[in-house]
């Protein structure tokens, strides 16, 4: 039986558990989605493209209010942990399954390990930093992805045993599959009709943005100045189609919608991206490892790291800061630097831990292909 059961439920959590799952040793581990993201864009498409094998278990919660979709976590997962009574639960992100999830494996005294701990945006109206705080007081392993993370957690009283700052997975997995996302953008750029170095990338999810019609059409205002200059590919999240619909988006406009991507054909468009707006915080992350200029549709962000090391600037929903910003990245006015342990090895690390306090056995891992940037 495995002695490790990790949860995953939507999109940035795939990418997150994959390089977990495979650093840790085999037969060690149980995956277990809880299908809090259930469109085969969103959910399926991102098994097959990072090599996750199918789920052990899947709870099948779906959608639903906040309360709703952490209630059926709580509920489904709690049954599947007596059943089964693993030595730990690995969760991962922030959405509503992982603190349903840590809910379920804390009333049962079930140590819970935190990928991606510590971040904080300050913001107590977004329900992901209602997430990330509860799951970190709950959690006995917080691995975090850098030095602010630390800072956040030791400001709230966490005892610094407890913490361990490992790195970016997210990073992980780019490093590991751009290779793969590269050998896509041939075939992308001629279905898209779009060129190298010759366009923006636009995503959006957050109710901030989509369900406040204002607040969208000031963004699609901005955007569609920016089109003027080069070509706005956006593939639409499914909880954004409703509101594009209601707005009524100009049909001659200039920004291309399409449907939702698959992991390695999205990392293949923004790869060769010059520039990045979104709400993301993956984005954000990502963009900073491949030297893409970002701005990030949201007036805070909880990795602030991207803003002062990496591509990323926080410009919210005003259309003239959203524009000056542009101008000057595609300017080429921001300077990028490396930022530690942002370098493909972060699920070794929390592998080690994990290995060592729960007494496993050293799997063999020979690491993921090297990775390098695009030559410019």
């Amino acid at each position: 039986m495995a002695r490790i059961s990790c949860v995953a439920a939507a999109r940035p959590n795939f990418m997150k558990v994959a390089p977990v799952i495979a650093a840790l040793p085999a037969g060690s581990w149980e995956l277990v989605h809880t299908g809090q993201h259930y469109d085969e864009n969103m959910s399926d498409a991102f098994f097959r493209d990072l090599d996750i094998p199918s789920p052990d278990v899947s709870l099948g919660v779906g959608s639903g209010t906040h309360g709703e979709q952490t209630a059926g976590v709580l509920l489904a997962y709690e049954k599947h942990l007596f059943s089964t009574r693993p030595d730990a639960v690995v969760v991962v992100g922030d959405v509503n399954s992982t603190l349903g999830a840590s809910l379920a494996a804390s009333k049962l005294n079930i140590p819970v390990a935190h990928v991606e701990a510590g971040l904080r945006s300050r913001d107590w109206t977004m329900p992901e930093e209602v997430n990330r705080v509860l799951t970190d007081r709950l959690s006995r392993w917080l691995f975090t992805p850098s030095a602010d993370a630390d800072e956040n957690l030791a400001a709230e009283g966490i005892a610094a045993e407890r913490v361990h700052r490992v790195g970016n997975v997210m990073i992980d997995t780019l490093m590991r599959f751009l290779p793969r996302a590269r050998e896509r953008w041939s075939r992308l750029s001629e279905e898209l009709g779009v060129l190298p170095q010759g366009f923006a990338l636009l995503t959006m999810h957050r109710p901030n943005n989509v369900d406040d019609l204002n607040a969208l059409r000031r963004i699609l205002g901005a955007v569609e100045e920016i089109a003027q200059w080069l070509p706005v590919l956006f593939p639409v999240h499914p909880r954004t189609v409703p509101q594009l619909k209601e707005i009524g988006l100009d049909p001659d406009s200039e920004i291309l919608v399409t449907d939702p991507l698959g992991y390695l054909d999205f990392v293949g468009l923004l790869d060769s991206a010059a520039l990045a707006l979104t709400d993301s915080g993956g984005i954000q992350e990502e963009t900073s490892v491949l030297g893409v200029p970002c701005l990030t549709l949201r007036h805070n962000t909880e990795r602030p790291i991207t803003v002062e090391l990496g591509t990323n600037r926080v410009v919210g929903s005003d259309p003239d800061a959203i524009v000056e910003a542009a101008r000057q990245a595609l300017d080429g006015e921001w300077s990028p630097a490396e930022i530690p342990l942002w370098d493909g090895k972060s699920a070794e690390r929390i592998a080690q831990v994990l290995i060592a306090d729960l007494g496993l056995d050293q799997p063999t891992f020979r690491g993921f292909p090297e990775f390098r940037k695009a030559e410019s």
